[in-house]
């Protein structure tokens, strides 16, 4: 019986310095995740520059408006472009930011998403995540001037046409960090913080 009962105190002892262990690593996670200030949005190598004018389109959106993209803009205002589709979950989750965006951003801004596809699935998509008030065009050049690859995608085009930001955008932040870097003039906030802008 002695041993056993020397066992199971071994055990104890061990199950608490695990314990312990695992306590002092969660710590550490959470204190490198305070350091790491968000990156902003991702962005890719290939596709436009920017600073340079974007591709001028003109444009349909499902409701049968006509909207020209890339053009400048007689109101001032700024353009961001949304590249999503009814198959991307991140899209889904990044959905209620967008339309949060698009009402803080008012002021300036214009928000307007972009797929292409089957155009009943996109109805059913616009439909189930209430985006009827968010201009929505499904049209497979705008995806090709933009050369998008991933999604979700975003470019902001100033009321000139001329493309501020892009990147991928999984997160509200970094959907904000292109607002960000349009607002300090930079091509993303990676380059600002690494002091090559």
């Amino acid at each position: 019986m002695t041993a056993l009962a020397i066992s199971n105190v071994v055990l104890w002892v061990l199950v608490l310095a695990l314990s312990a262990v695992v306590l002092a690593l969660t710590r550490q996670l959470g204190v490198l995740h305070e350091r790491i200030a968000p990156a902003g949005a991702l962005m890719l190598n290939r596709g436009l520059t920017v600073g340079e004018p974007a591709p001028a389109l003109e444009v349909a959106a499902l409701d049968g408006r006509p909207l020209k993209l890339g053009a400048a803009r007689t109101d001032g205002r700024s353009t961001l472009l949304l590249f999503v589709s009814p198959t991307c979950p991140v899209c889904k989750t990044l959905l209620p930011a967008i339309k949060s965006s698009g009402r803080d951003e008012r002021a300036w801004m214009d928000v307007v998403l972009a797929s292409d596809g089957d155009l009943d699935a996109q109805r059913e998509f616009v439909s189930a995540q209430g985006l009827e008030g968010i201009p929505y065009v499904v049209s497979a050049a705008l995806g090709l001037a933009y050369q998008v690859s991933r999604l979700p995608f975003a470019a902001l085009l100033d009321e000139r046409g001329v493309l501020r930001a892009r990147g991928l955008v999984n997160s509200r932040e970094h959907l904000e960090s292109l607002f960000e870097a349009k607002r300090l003039g930079v091509a993303s906030l990676q380059e600002y913080f690494s002091g090559a802008g």
